[in-house]
Parts: C-alpha cells; structure tokens; sequence
C-alpha cells in the first residue's frame, strides 16, 4: 500500500507541475511494476485481451464523426434552431448556448468538440448583444461537459469498457442528469443576465409561429438533429451495437457536412481525419498506460483496501458516498476527462457496488464529477479554453463559473448521488433486468 501511495502522490505532482499526462501516467506506472515486481510479459497478456474489446472501436469513430462535425458547421443549423424556441427573453443566448451544447453532445459526444464548436458561434454573437464577455465565456465553459452526459459520450464508453458495464444503459444513466444540468445552467445564466444592460431578441421580435417553426431554419436543421435520432435509436432499439452506431455517425457526418452544410472540403476532411487520428493515437496510448496502472491496483486488491479505509472513517453508506464525491472532484481538477475515467472507474466503481450502489449510478456520479473537474482549476481545460475564445482574463471568468457550479452542477451532482433512480430508472425501463 506504501508503493501505490508513492505512486499516487508522483502522478499528482507530475500533473500539477505541468507534466504532459501520458509521461505522468507512465512514471507512476513505472515505479509501481518496479518495486511491486510486476513485469511486462505477466501484465501484457491481460492488456492486450483488454484492449482488442470491440466496444473500443466506438471511440475513435465517435472521435472521427465529432471531429466531422465540428468543422461541418452543423453548429451553425442548430443555433438556428434552438433560437427559434426563446424568443425575447433576456439572456437568450446564454440559455441557447446552455441547450445548443446538449444537443451538440448529442451528436459527437466529445465536451471539447462541444465547446470548440458552439463557443466559436456563440462567443461573437453574445459580444455583439453586449453581454457581459467573462458571463458568456462562463455559461460555454461551463455548458460544454453537457457533450459528455447526453449519449453517445465517450467517457460512458470508456467507464462501460473499464467496469464491464453495458455501454447502452451507461448512456442512459448520464441522461437525466444531462438534462437537469441544462435546465439549471440556463436558468442560473438567466438570473446572472437578468439585470444586466444587454439587447434582447435574437432575431424573433415575436413568439414563434407555427410558419417559423416549419421555415428555413428547421428545414436546414433537419440533418444534423436527424444524426441522434439514427444513432440513438439504433443502439436503443436494438437494431445496432455502439460500435456500429459510431460507425454509421462517421458514415453519415461526411456528406452531411461535405454537400449539405458545404462546412468542409474533400481537401479539409483529409485533415480532419488526420486530425481524428492524432486525437485517437493519444486516446489509446492512454488506454494502454491507465489500463496497466489500474491493473496494478486490482491485483493489489487496492479497490477492498480502500472500502476498509472510508469504513474505519464510517459505516454510513451516504457518508462514505460524500467522502467518493468530493475525491472524484479532486481528481477532475488535476486530471483530464479520460484518463480520470479510465483511472477511476475500475476503482470506483466496484467499492460502490459493494456499498449497494448500482454500477450504473456510481457511472453518472462519476461522469458528473468529471465534468466539473473540467471547468475546475487547476487543471480546468474548459475554463482556459472559453477565456481565450472570449478573450477576456481567466480569472475574471472565475466568479460566475464559481456561481454555477455551486447553483448548477453541485444540485445535480447531490441529486446524482442521493436520487438513485435520476441514473437507474432509463436503464431499467429500456433494458429492464440486465442493468441489475
């Protein structure tokens, strides 16, 4: 236990002090085979079986199609959309910024892409309305991790591939409380907008009619919300495994974006795929690390020795599950999204299970907290990525991200974990005693 503590804190100060992740992860794995006397040839087997999971190959076509549409300016068609339903309420952009995320991460299923995407849209229309830029950057900050709760999301693949959980009912497990997010983001968005001196409309002086509903903007938006509705209810009803739902979203995304939204050349989808691959090749050689780190810990039984810590600390299963929360938000503030999962969810996931907890539950607990994690320093991917596209001070940034984690993503984390049935009762309904 004294080797995996050493390991543990090396792969913490590595992290904070700037390290590139993969050298982080391979240190601490290095030290861990070393003086627990693993070798490669007694640990290789077991990867590689790992590894040649189907299932993974969802990863890197969701990354390729994601990749597609973010540079298909399917952005665009949603926003178009979205904006039809809003009106002339005052913030209105934030509240479609906060919805265009979830319906964006509904299509690739990667925060990143979100952010990249939509922020890139929103960003100069909320400047144009004069909001207030570090409020705008804030609500995209923040509305981005929705790309990881509503399905596909690749962190519910990777928690599925690590725990050996059906990826169909970890999809489901994030919905709800992907949708509480939204809901709470853009009402929190709106009181934070409320008083302040800023345009509203957003192109509709009117409530919508039922000719704009039936105009151009949903007309040109029919592709790109056709996109779930395939993958969604291909893998829901049955008629397609996940993998082969990514596939037919990569299939789908390139003429979608080539012919339809004319986002993207033959010559520009040859980078993206480039650009998809580069991503995918970093995504695996992280498998590969944390797949081998978290082996190491299995064998070293460390998810009972663990259990046995929090329940000296007590017995009361909502305080242990506390204690679980507030070490997932620690982990997502120095961690990135998948390699806190890949870490976290073959750790995590069976001490839960042996607390009562349904693995699917202890999935959206998980996938929640590493969201936060995302718009949390010192890490905070997001949260330095949405300054620099509003280019104002990250730290000016920080009240209102502060406001919506504490009125926002801390509701839906507490729901998450003391609501059993926010996580349980899609999964249940949809695939009934499988989920058991």
């Amino acid at each position: 236990m004294l080797h995996i503590g050493i390991a543990f804190i090396i792969l913490v100060v590595l992290l904070i002090i700037g390290v590139p992740v993969m050298y982080c992860f391979g240190t601490a794995l290095l030290y861990s085979a070393v003086t627990l006397g693993y070798t490669a040839t007694g640990m290789l087997p077991t990867i590689y079986g790992k590894l040649s999971s189907v299932v993974l190959l969802s990863i890197p076509l969701f990354i390729i199609a994601g990749k597609i549409m973010e540079h298909g300016k399917i952005g665009d068609a949603l926003v178009g959309f979205i904006e039809l339903f809003v009106g002339k309420i005052k913030g209105s952009l934030a509240v479609i910024t906060s919805v265009a995320c979830a319906v964006f991460g509904a299509i690739c299923g990667s925060g990143m892409a979100t952010l990249s995407c939509i922020g890139s849209i929103m960003m100069p229309k909320m400047r144009d309305k004069r909001y207030p830029m570090e409020i705008a950057a804030a609500v995209a900050c923040c509305s981005a991790p929705l790309g990881m709760l509503i399905p596909p999301s690749s962190l519910c693949i990777v928690v599925a591939w690590g725990a050996n959980l059906s990826v169909t009912a970890c999809f489901l497990s994030t919905l709800i409380p992907g949708i509480i997010l939204t809901i709470l983001i853009s009402v929190v968005s709106y009181f934070m907008l409320r008083n302040k001196d800023i345009d509203v409309g957003n192109g509709l002086e009117q409530g919508v009619t039922l000719r704009e509903v039936a105009g151009p903007r949903t007309v040109k938006a029919i592709p790109a919300l056709l996109m779930p509705v395939i993958v969604l209810g291909g893998i829901y009803g049955g008629i397609m495994t996940t993998t082969e739902a990514a596939a037919v979203s990569a299939i789908y995304a390139i003429p979608v974006a080539l012919w339809i939204y004319k986002g993207v050349t033959a010559r520009g989808l040859k980078d993206v795929f480039i650009d998809g691959a580069r991503t995918t090749g970093v995504v695996m050689v992280m498998c590969v690390m944390t797949m081998a780190l978290g082996q190491i810990l299995t064998m070293e039984n460390l998810p009972t020795k663990v259990l046995a810590g929090l329940t000296s600390v007590s017995s009361n299963k909502y305080v242990i599950l506390l204690m679980i929360n507030v070490f997932l938000i620690f982990i997502g503030m120095i961690m990135d999204d998948t390699c806190a999962t890949m870490l976290c969810a073959p750790l995590l996931i069976p001490i839960g299970t042996a607390l009562g907890i349904n693995p699917y539950q202890m999935c959206a607990i998980l996938v929640v907290n590493i969201g936060m994690g995302n718009v949390t320093p010192p890490t905070a991917p997001f949260l330095y990525m949405a300054s620099g596209m509003a280019k104002v001070n990250a730290f000016k940034v920080m009240k209102p991200v502060l406001i919506i984690l504490l009125f926002a993503y801390l509701p839906t984390l507490l729901l998450t974990a003391f609501v059993p049935e926010l996580s349980t009762w899609l999964p249940g309904l949809i695939m009934g005693s499988r989920i058991a």
